[in-house]
């Protein structure tokens, strides 16, 4: 009985992870940032034909492997220089920002806490009350004002309806670049 899955180390690339998927209709390459190279090859495909095609697309994996080192050292440096973060300076200036841009576009929030979070940049609750993450201030600048800002527009929209993301707009420009570059800085690896 063939095997479901197995890693063969590529050169160039080194270890790729092929494994059997009923869900494929095609085959399927994806480079991951932390787990690498996976290939999903639906049963209509051999083995040996899915190595084929790794073969072929070879220089096209060493780009997205390239970009994904990038990402990870920038991650890897974010954290890094987050330890180093004084709670209380990223709360006077996070709270001094959050007030200009509040003034600014004429929002109004109850309350501001400040806290080191893992997975969230901010939030904000029905009560109006809004959660920032310190490692905000190792941000661009740019990048920290649309976090204060999709936070302040909940204040108006509670949900990330097209409502949301239209009022959102109005204060920053393109919305989906800027939730691409959030990502970059990887918060949602922690």
């Amino acid at each position: 009985m063939a095997p479901k899955s197995f890693t063969r180390d590529i050169e160039g690339v080194g270890p790729v992870l092929f494994e059997r998927s009923k869900r494929a209709k095609h085959l399927n390459i994806s480079v991951k940032p932390f787990t690498g190279v996976r290939v999903a090859v639906p049963y209509g495909i051999s083995f040996e034909r899915a190595e084929e095609i790794v073969h072929a697309k070879i220089n096209w994996i060493k780009k997205q492997l390239e970009k994904i080192r990038k990402l990870q050292q920038k991650h890897e440096s974010f954290l890094r220089n987050s330890h180093d973060m004084d709670r209380a300076a990223a709360e006077k200036k996070l709270i001094k920002r959050l007030n200009e841009l509040s003034k600014k576009y004429g929002f109004a929030y109850r309350k501001v806490f400040i806290r080191n979070q893992k997975t969230r940049w901010g939030s904000c609750s029905a009560e109006n009350n809004i959660y920032l993450n310190m490692k905000l201030l190792m941000l661009p600048e740019e990048l920290t004002d649309y976090v204060l800002l999709h936070e302040l527009v909940h204040t108006r929209v509670k949900s990330h309806s097209r409502d949301f993301w239209e009022e959102l707009s109005k204060y920053t420009g393109d919305t989906r670049r800027m939730e691409r570059q959030l990502k970059e800085y990887g918060l949602g690896f922690l």
